[in-house]
């Protein structure tokens, strides 16, 4: 399991979102466990990629998306990743019957240099801006929007 943290004064690892902090719910406290801990790019940086994917998906919304039966979690990361796809940053396989498989591309610190990921970021917001909100007119979804550049 993967759970985004950020670490606080006095050592104290807290999760990122409140979606990691329900992954942290099937913990005990008490117990005792082993982690492993990998440093982010920029933490910033990818916490305002995620937000952005999060306000994209707010405002497409699950019942838009067809993945009604879906929970959220699983929802939102086939959001993420037909966006991902839709920038630009996705890989071609062949399947054995000879059709293409389309996959989004990590955007995790190991597969993508921090330049990638900057180029990312911005195709994304284009992608976005052209798949998602064409056609908004919501004054405050449109200054949300511009926040994000």
């Amino acid at each position: 399991m993967k759970i985004e943290m950020v670490k606080l004064a006095g050592g104290v690892l807290s999760p990122v979102t409140e979606e990691e902090a329900e992954k942290l719910k099937r913990f005990r406290n008490g117990e005792q466990y082993q982690i492993e801990i990998k440093l982010s790019r920029n933490p910033a940086f990818h916490r305002k990629m995620f937000a952005f994917f999060g306000f994209c998906f707010e405002h497409w919304c699950a019942d838009k998306a067809g993945y009604h039966f879906m929970d959220r979690e699983v929802q939102f990361n086939t959001f993420r990743n037909q966006l991902t796809v839709l920038a630009g940053y996705y890989t071609q396989t062949y399947k054995l019957d000879g059709s293409i498989r389309i996959e989004a591309m990590s955007l995790a610190y190991a597969s993508m240099k921090p330049e990638d990921f900057e180029s990312c970021y911005s195709a994304v917001i284009n992608a976005a801006i052209k798949h998602v909100f064409a056609g908004t007119t919501d004054e405050q979804i449109i200054n949300r929007l511009w926040s994000f550049f």
